[in-house]
């Protein structure tokens, strides 16, 4: 059995391989005998009614080339799409009162493949949508179903969002190439891949692209409970092959792209330290920032009173300001300034927080990131690629002194520092949410920066025991691919 594209986007999928493997996996699946499949595949084959069209969707995840964290505080960031994506196949089924969905891949991380919930569930017994809160405790009961959450809380969120939302019965299949763990925004491609099929499939308009990067960062925030900021999901929307996506998180205000010069290689390499934005460093140095937002807004109110984010000031105005503290418990916060105006993240009174650190690490990054932009920008010279490395060091250190970095990460870029710019190597640093994940390195494009960075791999192969994962090559955004109809035919 093969498969047909009735109608697609601008880009035909059967031109991305990922598309066209995850199609031909399908139709392998349709045609086979349902005894002689296992796991997740025999799920699938009792999902879809392969006589009948589906809705096919791609997304990609993302290198953080600067940027990072300081989305969150109004920073202008640089996001590279990379070549893995998540890919979504989705049937309407009408017949049914359930959504269900499968997971490739889920055995491999131990968790089971099928999900199924009632479209009751979505909402009260009043018929209003289920309160996030809600969902999210709903979803997550389960340990080994949680990675629900990704899909059904686009379902959420768009009841909650979109005037006249509503869904019937529907079957998902979710496939992804982009590696979990690694920083490289695997939960951010399967939500904008899951929303672009939702969309397509039901007809719903969300206004505009920028929409459906917002909508998929609420469900990272209010049905999975991750506080990351909105770069994942705008790069994974809207990024476009071959170029930066430069955008200005106030809250996301997409700036023209920036190409890639011919003579520049960007990679990701996989530290073997697996990171999540859920976890509670970047909580709580998310946390640290707001809160010294709050305390700029109580002791400089001349300056800071209607401070929205703390990248509009710049560092010398910040090093003007007074000093906030060094470190603060959330119980001596809470009672000298109440809230910290973030509704993803909590103050926990008995935590004590690094405040001016974690403030400065944004105001900073933002001012590195515009520099780093122009720099790129800029017809090249013998200084642009040194200027453009340093920035990178300088983004990593300042991970670091929040206490966002991790032991294989920093040495990954002190092996990148020792090849040094003499042999094509100019730049590395932490990316996303940091402590752990992936390393961006930045280097000319030729055979000796190959060369060296191939060096860099075995050195770190040979120290850490571990074998790397490395992101090179960029693709196209969800918005792009849009959306495929599909439907499966003997050859």
């Amino acid at each position: 059995m093969a498969y047909e594209i009735l109608s697609h986007g601008s880009i035909v999928p059967s031109s991305c391989d990922d598309v066209d493997a995850f199609l031909c996996v399908l139709a392998r699946i349709a045609a086979s005998d349902p005894d002689s499949l296992a796991g997740e595949e025999k799920a699938a084959a009792g999902l879809f009614d392969f006589s009948e069209p589906f809705y096919c969707s791609r997304a990609p995840g993302r290198l953080d080339v600067m940027g990072g964290i300081a989305d969150y505080s109004g920073s202008l960031v640089l996001q590279m799409p990379i070549a893995e994506a998540a890919c979504v196949a989705l049937q309407l089924r009408p017949e049914r009162t359930s959504v269900r969905v499968v997971s490739f891949g889920a055995a491999a991380g131990g968790r089971a493949p099928l999900f199924e919930i009632e479209l009751a569930e979505l909402r009260t017994a009043g018929g209003a949508p289920t309160p996030l809160a809600a969902m999210r405790a709903r979803l997550g009961a389960e340990p080994s179903t949680s990675w629900a959450a990704y899909v059904v809380g686009v379902l959420s969120v768009l009841l909650h969002e979109v005037a006249g939302a509503a869904f019937g019965g529907m079957d998902i299949v979710v496939s992804s190439r982009v590696p979990e763990g690694k920083g490289v925004s695997s939960s951010a491609a399967v939500e904008v891949a899951t929303m672009m099929a939702v969309l397509g499939a039901s007809g719903l308009s969300v206004g505009s692209d920028e929409a459906v990067a917002l909508l998929c960062q609420k469900v990272e925030n209010l049905v999975v409970g991750a506080p990351c900021g909105v770069m994942d999901q705008m790069a994974s929307a809207l990024g476009r092959s071959g170029g930066l996506l430069a955008l200005l998180c106030q809250p996301a205000e997409v700036r023209p792209p920036v190409p890639i010069p011919p003579h520049v290689r960007l990679w990701g390499i996989d530290s073997g330290v697996r990171h999540s934005v859920g976890g509670s460093d970047y909580g709580s140095v998310r946390t640290a920032a707001f809160m010294g937002r709050a305390i700029l807004r109580a002791t400089a109110p001349d300056r800071c009173a209607a401070l929205e984010h703390l990248v509009h000031l710049s560092p010398s105005e910040l090093a003007a300001l007074p000093p906030l503290p060094e470190a603060l418990t959330g119980a001596a916060f809470a009672a000298a300034h109440g809230s910290h105006g973030d509704a993803v993240t909590t103050v926990d009174p008995a935590r004590e927080y690094a405040v001016a650190r974690c403030a400065a690490h944004p105001v900073d990054e933002h001012f590195r990131v515009g520099a780093f932009e122009l720099a790129l920008r800029a017809p090249p010279t013998a200084a642009q690629l040194p200027l453009l490395g340093e920035l990178m060091f300088q983004s990593h250190a300042s991970y670091s002194a929040i206490g966002l970095g991790s032991e294989g990460t920093d040495l990954l870029v002190r092996l990148v520092r020792a090849e040094g710019g003499a042999n094509g190597l100019h730049g590395a640093k932490i990316t996303g949410g940091g402590s752990g994940g992936t390393v961006c390195v930045l280097g000319e494009a030729g055979a000796a920066a190959e060369a060296a960075f191939a060096r860099v791999l075995q050195r770190y192969r040979e120290t850490s025991g571990h074998e790397p994962y490395v992101v090179e090559g960029s693709s196209a955004g969800a918005l792009q691919f849009g959306h495929a109809v599909v439907r499966l035919k003997s050859p």
